[in-house]
């Protein structure tokens, strides 16, 4: 059984040092563990730190492609080195690597295939007020749309199982935590939570430059994953609102109609049809992205199918080595 920990990094020539040194040498279950960093197009030395710490593999952006795109790289990358359990945590040393034990201990016993770590945030004194509540309120909502129960949806610390790294692929270009966390949901993966500790701020986030730009950015990637995955659903909700409209503009004229008032409103019954025939575009178009949906669906088997085979490949290759 081999683990990998793979750490997306961004300039962290300071804080990489301290990350590597807290993660554990051994773990019960588990034969191997090797270190990847994903380099995200860092300017200082993060890969010569690395390269000196012993990290066993690294991948290098040659410019900064983002923190998804560097967490997918990470996955691929792990899986062709023949992970079996793969953990992601942050270069900074926010996470504590002493956690890593418990946090993959319910996919080495069959109960789950990704388990996300709950910083239990309202314990995290670094955090903001206004900070643990919008953190609340948005693993809140993502919860609602992607059917699981994980209490802390933005934590990057988080171990997948060889499975589950298989079948996620993160669209957003923004983050990968909210949107693999719905996909897993909708995916019907088992997934899981554990709580996990904290370790002293070193500096600030790069994720994002203010907490208004966060919120946007995660809005419309919950949105877009979520029209992805039940686009019948979103266009529906959105048909059906615009559909009442128009139901309460006709209704309104309908009470003037019979209080003998009707003839000065009858731009209601204009605004009325325009909202009746938009809602009902809206719900057609739901429609066709329900049918899209089913060709996606294939699309994802099929690549699920050629990842599989690769990983395949690549161990026979390296036992034959």
């Amino acid at each position: 059984m081999k683990l990998i920990i793979q750490l997306p990094c961004l300039n962290e020539e300071e804080t990489l040092p301290q990350t590597i040194r807290d993660l554990p040498d051994e773990i019960p279950g588990i034969d191997k563990i090797e270190t990847l960093i994903i380099d995200d197009g860092s300017t200082d030395r993060t890969v010569e730190v690395a390269k000196e710490l012993g990290v066993n593999h690294i991948v290098r952006f040659t410019n900064n492609k983002g923190l998804a795109e560097a967490f997918m790289a990470g996955i691929n990358a792990s899986l062709n080195y023949g992970a079996d359990i793969i953990v992601n945590t942050d270069g900074d040393n926010q996470y504590c690597g002493s956690d890593i034990p418990k946090l993959i201990e319910p996919i080495l016993k069959g109960k789950a295939d990704m388990v996300i770590g709950d910083r239990q945030v309202d314990k995290i004194s670094h955090f903001s007020w206004l900070k643990k509540m919008l953190q609340k309120l948005g693993s809140w909502v993502v919860r609602q749309v992607s059917d699981t129960n994980i209490p802390d949806t933005t934590s990057g610390f988080r171990a997948l199982s060889k499975e589950a790294a298989l079948q996620i692929m993160v669209i957003s270009k923004f983050t990968y935590t909210l949107d693999t966390i719905i996909q897993a949901g909708k995916k019907n993966l088992a997934i899981g939570h554990v709580p996990v500790r904290t370790n002293k701020k070193l500096r600030e986030s790069r994720l994002f430059s203010s907490i208004p730009s966060y919120l946007k950015r995660s809005i419309i990637t919950i949105f877009r994953i979520y029209t992805v995955y039940e686009p019948l659903k979103m266009f529906a909700y959105i048909g059906g609102i615009i559909f009442t409209f128009g139901m309460v503009i006709s209704l309104r004229f309908l009470y003037f109609y019979i209080a003998g008032n009707g003839g000065g409103h009858v731009q209601s019954l204009i605004y009325a049809a325009v909202f009746f025939i938009i809602g009902f575009q809206v719900m057609v178009m739901g429609l066709i992205a329900d049918l899209i949906g089913t060709n996606r669906r294939l699309v994802e088997n099929i690549l699920y199918r050629i990842r599989k085979y690769d990983t395949y490949k690549n161990k026979s290759k390296g036992s034959e080595d």
